[in-house]
């Protein structure tokens, strides 16, 4: 049998297939976005449906449809975007499922690219559904493929739950041909089962609630948790409990240090598997357990030792032995390991290394977003005027020179914001920037409330014709769908004068003089208003020239250097100079005062 190196996500993605899933559907979202992405490459050759959905929600409510007639589903998403299908996942759990329904659900401790460090295995608990926490890859793999098994055996949705550095890391694994065996879907079954009033609500948590002990018996029995033994006495009688990726770091951290211990490494955190924590825990006086987050395992296994009267000490985030913040790593974890076992930390730990440059994230060299947000920041000259942000590339707009978002809070909440602080500050101008997906995703619904409600907002779409900070993945209005083929083109200013905005411009940001004024308009108008600045992706199209400084002719007003802030542009003797990172677009030339930029062949 041949290896094949996988990243993570491509594994989960193998493991899906591997074990008939029939429906795929997702929003984009970094570290989850190559689940589907890989998917929706294998779907042709092998016959499954793979969907891009708008958002998280609708994603998931595709997902129980198909669920419901018996087809095995897979719904990936990142973690924040679980609170946007927190609402159908509440109630999913009471109704049930028929085809095994998983929703890979990648977290992101750092966090790296997300708003938070939320902990999806807390909402495993909170809605009484599965959640497994894979180590490695290979592990991910292995966990995507039982995963529906699972789900199917409990009637209820699993949360598959990798993390950053098991969604990215690569891991070499043995792979012939990718097996794919679709079994044909019963079909929905009319029933009252279906419909969740209050009634049946009532009824079936009792059941729910019977399904978690159920759960806890299968994971008592699952590979996916195992002890590793220990062949010395010398540590006392002390172990460690570890969850997901941190296994690795204890592993790792324990060679560091020299010392063999008892460890036992969990995979299925909720619902926790008590039998083998006890049989593991007997003879024990001190346990230490490490996971990433919230204290997750922790804190089961304190209230299960209370129950059993265990006289078991529990080390770790309570006591302040192993961080709450922040993604682990080797050396984190072996200074904990070393504090709970009182031994010096190991010879590497105390070398004092300086600090890395910090070179912060920057909008590309050519990004229409640039030229976007000086267009506004032009337009508003005179004005009092907050920019509300959100959630995209667009986000790095609050940078000097820039400096043209305020605000960001979550997908869409640009529009929302910008309307709340109308009410309280109607003398200002409110201007709402977000990008195309994230329009489609969850802007429509705000934009239709300040219609609605009369705010005197302007909402900037920025149409770059893709989802281009998680991969450049489709959306509603890139006119194709996730596997390549040709889709319905929806149009935003179309859409945007159908949910009732009066005055909607589109322009293209890169010809200056036409975007101000358009923007200005917008400003100027008593009413929500809607721009739209199309102009693709820098990434998506690549130009024959570049350009560069005429020296002679250069005033060195710096213009382009002060308020563009383009990575291509930099400062050479005293003087603007263009390196070799231009990609062509222009827009320096364009605002130069003096004419001294040129466009030359690349």
């Amino acid at each position: 049998m041949a290896k094949k190196i996988l990243m993570g996500n491509e594994a989960i993605a193998y493991g899906a297939v591997e074990g008939g899933v029939q429906v795929v559907t997702g929003y984009p979202g970094t570290p989850s976005s190559e689940i589907l992405g890989t998917l929706a490459k294998l779907a042709p050759q092998k016959g499954f449906y793979v969907e891009w959905s708008i958002n998280e929600k609708v994603a998931l409510e595709v997902g129980v449809g198909a669920a419901l007639a018996g087809a095995r589903t897979m719904v990936t998403m990142k973690q924040v975007g679980l609170n946007v299908a927190a609402d159908p996942l509440m109630s999913l759990a009471y109704v049930g499922v028929k085809g095994g329904l998983v929703l890979a659900v990648a977290d992101d401790p750092g966090p790296h690219s997300s708003q938070n460090e939320q902990d999806t295995r807390l909402f495993g608990r909170l809605a009484k559904v599965p959640v497994l926490d894979p180590a490695t890859p290979a592990e991910a793999r292995e966990m995507a493929r039982e995963a529906f098994e699972i789900s199917e055996r409990l009637q209820l949705p699993v949360i598959l739950r990798p993390t950053t550095r098991t969604c990215h890391a690569c891991q070499d694994m043995e792979i012939e041909a990718i097996t794919y065996t679709s079994r044909k879907p019963e079909g929905f079954v009319k029933g009252p089962q279906w419909v969740i009033l209050p009634s049946l609500a009532a009824k079936k948590h009792p059941w729910l609630n019977q399904q978690q002990e159920k759960a806890r018996r299968i994971f008592e029995e699952s590979a996916f948790n195992r002890v590793d033994p220990v062949s010395d006495g010398t540590t006392g009688r002390r172990a460690i409990i570890a969850g997901g990726v941190s296994y690795n770091y204890v592993r790792e951290a324990l060679d560091l240090l020299g010392i063999d211990l008892p460890v036992l490494k969990i995979g299925t955190p909720y619902p926790l598997p008590k039998r083998l924590i006890k049989d593991f825990l007997a003879g024990v006086e001190e346990v230490l357990v490490v996971e990433e987050q919230e204290p997750v395992i922790e804190d089961q296994i304190i209230v299960m030792l209370h129950r059993y009267s265990a006289p078991v000490t529990v080390r770790g985030k309570g006591d302040g032995l192993v961080p709450r913040e922040g993604e682990f790593n080797v050396n984190k974890v072996a200074d904990s390991i070393a504090r709970f076992l009182d031994v010096p930390p190991p010879a590497a730990n105390t070398v004092s290394l300086p600090d890395l440059p910090r070179r912060g994230p920057v909008l590309c060299a050519g990004c229409p977003h640039r030229a976007s947000f000086y267009v506004f920041k032009e337009a508003v000259q005179g004005m009092d005027a907050v920019f509300t942000g959100d959630i995209g590339c667009y986000t790095l707009g609050i940078a000097a020179p820039l400096e043209a978002v305020d605000t960001a809070l979550c997908m869409g909440a640009s529009i929302g914001m910008a309307a709340g602080l109308h009410q309280v500050e109607p003398g200002r101008k409110h201007v709402a920037f977000l990008g195309d997906s994230t329009f489609f995703h969850m802007g429509v619904p705000g934009l239709i409330n300040a219609v609605y409600n009369g705010a005197d907002i302007t909402v900037v779409v920025l149409d770059n014709h893709t989802t281009a900070m998680t991969g450049h993945q489709p959306h509603p209005g890139t006119g194709r769908r996730a596997t390549g083929d040709v889709a319905e083109v929806v149009n935003i200013a179309e859409l945007a004068r159908a949910c009732g905005v009066k005055l909607v411009r589109e322009v293209d940001p890169l010809v200056p003089t036409a975007a101000i004024r358009a923007a200005r308009e917008a400003l100027e108008y008593p009413g929500p208003a809607v721009v739209v600045m199309r102009r693709a992706c820098v990434a998506l199209r690549k130009n024959k020239f570049r350009y560069r400084v005429k020296a002679a002719e250069c005033s060195e007003c710096n213009a382009c250097l002060l308020t563009l802030g383009c990575p291509a542009i930099e400062e050479r003797d005293g003087k603007p100079y263009i390196s070799d990172k231009c990609t062509g677009c222009g827009f320096c030339s364009r605002i130069c005062p003096s004419k001294a930029i040129e466009r030359v062949p690349s």
